[in-house]
């Protein structure tokens, strides 16, 4: 192992960084404390450490100053918790200055290692160096970083490409000085693009065949070593049902029970626990997102299904088998993703008549909370009635002055109480 770990850091040293688009979520940092990356696979966490050592050596700082280690290249199995060391010692012996001078010590996709974390916690009391981790589950985020590094750490989620980081991709300014016919019509196209490509980095620039394939064998993967090998899982036939009903019918409740006794009558073995379970891992993985009910009753949230979001719309597309698709869906499922790129957790809502408001979200500062309806055509009056009446009944029962519809093209500020906005322009938004 010492020999195969001083050639990596070797290899690491003699390549040039590759370029990268500079990602707009900003790394949390601190000294003292790891920087922990987390997000689904493929998603840029990995382009995002590339993007810190870029700003490291545009600082001054010499690249043998760090050390990055990807833990998905095979030439490191076994890793143990002992090689951790190993590692150290390897790297210091190339360069004993640095021990005193301190270092930049990245670990990719560390989760799959035994023990990383009480290794981090080593070396953050006792070495000069700056630590950024990464992983792919958001159990990264919870139980295992605050029992086991006790506070010593600073999490940044990270995401595929949002709507502004698409445009810059693809060289479209997301802000000109002016917004005519033109630029408009660019921007409706855009957003009509990402609602199919979704945002993976590596899929961007190739026909829509492979892409397919690509995000396909995203997904396989997660599967496999996120949720199946992580957690032992022995059923995989009902967690893929699971994953095919989630992607079939994104922005909708997904009720255990129901979904439960589907598999039955389709001759398919499992209990609801294991069901649960398997929910609970998909949103560990980052593949899912949920919105529970907004309510301020743990039982009544409890007793009420979540709503369901994926991580891009991409997959779902990759996905679906159907000659059709759900845009109101596809687009409800954009606008989530955006409101979780901001850190904010949506909740949906179902007034005292039955009506339906798919986004609560609660915000800091005056207002505390914002009302999100997601509909992607309002040219039908029934419909337009329908989505400011459901709005309307928030409002006066949660006591929230103004509210948002986002759709597709239509807008319409003439209601001061009730805007309406298209996607694109909304995506833009600060």
């Amino acid at each position: 192992m010492r020999l195969t770990l001083e050639r990596l850091i070797d290899a690491f040293h003699e390549r040039a960084l590759p370029d990268l688009l500079t990602r707009e979520t900003p790394l949390r940092r601190m000294p003292g404390k790891a920087a922990v990356v987390v997000g689904m696979r493929r998603s840029g966490k990995t382009w995002f450490c590339y993007q810190r050592m870029h700003e490291l050596l545009a600082a001054g700082i010499e690249k043998e100053r760090i050390l990055y280690v990807n833990f998905e290249d095979e030439r490191l199995l076994p890793f143990g918790p002992h090689d951790f060391q190993t590692l150290l010692d390897a790297y210091y012996r190339k360069f004993p200055a640095f021990r005193d001078r301190g270092a930049h010590l990245f670990l990719d996709e560390v989760q799959r290692i035994e023990g990383w974390d009480r290794f981090v916690q080593r070396v953050l009391d006792g070495e000069n160096l700056d630590v950024v981790v990464t992983g792919s589950s958001s159990r990264l985020l919870g139980t295992e970083i605050a029992t086991s590094l006790r506070g010593r750490s600073l999490t940044t989620e990270v995401f595929p490409l949002s709507f502004r980081e698409f445009l810059h991709f693809h060289g479209v300014d997301p802000a000109p000085r002016t917004v005519g016919p033109k630029a408009r019509a660019r921007f409706e196209q855009m957003t009509g693009r990402y609602l199919t490509t979704g945002g993976f980095p590596e899929v961007q620039s190739i026909d829509a065949d492979l892409r397919r394939q690509i995000l396909r064998n995203t997904i396989d993967v997660v599967i496999l070593r996120d949720v199946v090998e992580r957690h032992a899982i022995s059923n995989v036939t009902a967690l893929r049902a699971l994953i095919r009903q989630a992607m079939s019918a994104p922005a909708n409740r997904l009720s255990i029970n129901k979904f439960h006794n589907s598999l039955r009558s389709q001759g398919v073995a499992s209990t609801k626990n294991d069901l649960y379970r398997f929910l609970d891992h998909l949103f560990d993985s980052y593949l899912l997102h949920e919105a529970p009910f907004h309510t301020r009753s743990e039982n009544v949230r409890r007793v009420n299904p979540r709503k369901v979001y994926v991580v891009d719309p991409g997959l779902i597309e990759a996905m679906s088998l159907q000659m059709t698709e759900d845009r109101g869906a596809r687009l409800e499922n954009v606008i989530f993703m955006h409101l979780r790129r901001k850190g904010l957790r949506p909740e949906y809502y179902r007034t005292k008549s039955g009506k339906e408001v798919d986004f609560v979200v609660r915000t800091e500062g005056r207002g505390g909370r914002r009302l999100i309806q997601v509909c992607w055509d309002l040219s039908k009056r029934a419909t337009r009635d329908r989505e400011r009446s459901a709005l309307q009944e928030a409002m006066r029962e949660l006591r929230i002055r103004t509210a948002t519809i986002v759709t597709w093209l239509d807008e319409d500020v003439s209601d001061e109480r009730v805007r309406v906005v298209p996607a694109w322009k909304w995506l833009l938004e600060d």
